[in-house]
């Protein structure tokens, strides 16, 4: 689970070797893409050029409150590639944040997808990281999305907090978790 049964990010889920993982990957990233709803809010999110998704216009259009944003109606005709053109990005590493919607719109053209995991937090009724969860493990989803598992990391001793790079071996363009 990626949230709880209010679809908010719980303090007990976040972990500061987590949050510096994310927030490095993050900064290496060219391109973040992510729901309305989601948001780092780190120092140096501002400055992050983004597509985010949203179904509130027709296709792609510049974010008024933000100058490094572009929104992107998927369902709008405008295909990734064309978000990506808009906001500036040719090439480089993308970033994928977010849950189960924007996560699964990529399964497909993944690289890498970096897997958290929080052993001893437990969200009855939360909200899953894919469709499909909690029926089968998050890593049954990305193995039948032919991703398999590589390196973990340990982020914190304490809680035993890992993340593991789930990798694709033809590997297409840097979409990345």
């Amino acid at each position: 689970m990626l949230a709880n049964a209010q679809h908010v990010m719980p303090d007990e889920l976040k972990f500061e070797g987590d949050k510096a993982f994310f927030s490095a990957a993050l900064d290496r990233a060219d391109l973040i893409v992510h729901g309305r709803n989601s948001y780092e809010d780190q120092p140096n999110s501002p400055n992050r050029k983004r597509l985010i998704l949203t179904r509130k216009i027709a296709a792609l259009a510049s974010d008024p409150a933000n100058p490094n944003a572009v929104l992107w109606n998927p369902q709008g005709g405008a295909p990734f590639e064309t978000a990506c053109e808009q906001a500036g990005v040719h090439t480089g590493i993308v970033a994928i944040i977010g849950g189960p919607g924007v996560f699964d719109m990529f399964m497909d053209r993944y690289d890498t997808f970096w897997l958290s995991r929080a052993p001893k937090v437990y969200l009855p009724g939360g909200e899953p990281c894919f469709a499909g969860v909690p029926a089968r493990s998050p890593e049954h989803v990305l193995a039948a999305h032919g991703l398999d598992a590589a390196e973990t990391i340990m982020l914190d001793d304490a809680f035993d907090v890992t993340v593991t790079a789930w990798r694709r071996d033809n590997a297409r363009g840097a979409v990345e978790r």
